[in-house]
């Protein structure tokens, strides 16, 4: 795979928009990012999963997956090796990334809700 598959396939998902952080491209549902392509020139993607998402991903391919050094790798920021994935694996760990995202962004909608709701 290729950066360019990974953008076409990132912004194929539902709400799925390309923006920059830091000067790099990133994609962002609801406003808030789900992957991005800060690690192009060394041939990743990145992936925003959860730490338990991540152990998975690095234990059935640690060929493709390798957690991000430092804090967000701790926090589950997870590089694929583009060149080494094929398809169905970008695709669907990209698609895990764009779901916990949305997950996420529901969430912190419910509790804006309610905390107006107390305000009012």
């Amino acid at each position: 795979m290729k950066v360019a598959d990974f953008r076409r396939i990132a912004l194929s998902l539902p709400g799925a928009e390309e923006s920059s952080h830091m000067g790099a491209p990133d994609f962002r549902v609801g406003g808030r990012i789900f992957a991005t392509l800060a690690s192009q020139s060394k041939g990743y993607g990145n992936l925003m999963i959860t730490p338990e998402q991540q152990a998975r991903c690095v234990e059935e391919a640690p060929d493709i997956f390798v957690p991000v050094a430092g804090g967000w790798g701790r926090n589950g920021a997870t590089h694929i090796r583009l060149a080494a994935a094929n398809e169905d694996m970008l695709a669907g760990a990209l698609r895990t990334a764009w779901k916990l995202r949305v997950e996420k962004n529901a969430k912190k909608s419910v509790k804006k809700r309610a905390l107006r709701k107390k305000k009012s």
